[in-house]
C-alpha cells in the first residue's frame, strides 16, 4: 500500500472520481424512485439532526439511499455511530 493509499484509508477521503460516480449512482436511483436529490439531503439533515439528539454520530460516514425493492420505494440510512447520549 504506498502512502496515498494509506492516508486515504486512515482519513476517509475518496476520490473526486469515486465521489462523481457515487452522486451519479444516487441521482439515478432518486430519479427511479421519484425523489430529487435536493429533496434526499433535507431527509438526510433532518435524520442527522434527530438522531444526534440522542446519539454522536460520524456525519462523513453517514449514507442515506433511496432504491426499489420488489416494487417498494426503499429509504435505507447507514450511520456511523460514535457515542450514546446519556443525558437528553
Amino acid at each position: 500500500m504506498n502512502l496515498k493509499a494509506l492516508l486515504k484509508a486512515l482519513m476517509g477521503k475518496q476520490d473526486s472520481k469515486d465521489v462523481a460516480k457515487e452522486r451519479l449512482r444516487l441521482v439515478l436511483v432518486h430519479d427511479r424512485a421519484s425523489v430529487s436529490p435536493e429533496f434526499l439531503d433535507i431527509i438526510k439533515e433532518e435524520i442527522i439532526r434527530v438522531i444526534s439528539k440522542y446519539m454522536e454520530i460520524d456525519e462523513g460516514n453517514t449514507v442515506i439511499q433511496m432504491h426499489r425493492n420488489e416494487g417498494t420505494a426503499v429509504l435505507e440510512a447507514n450511520l456511523a455511530v460514535k457515542a450514546i447520549r446519556r443525558t437528553f
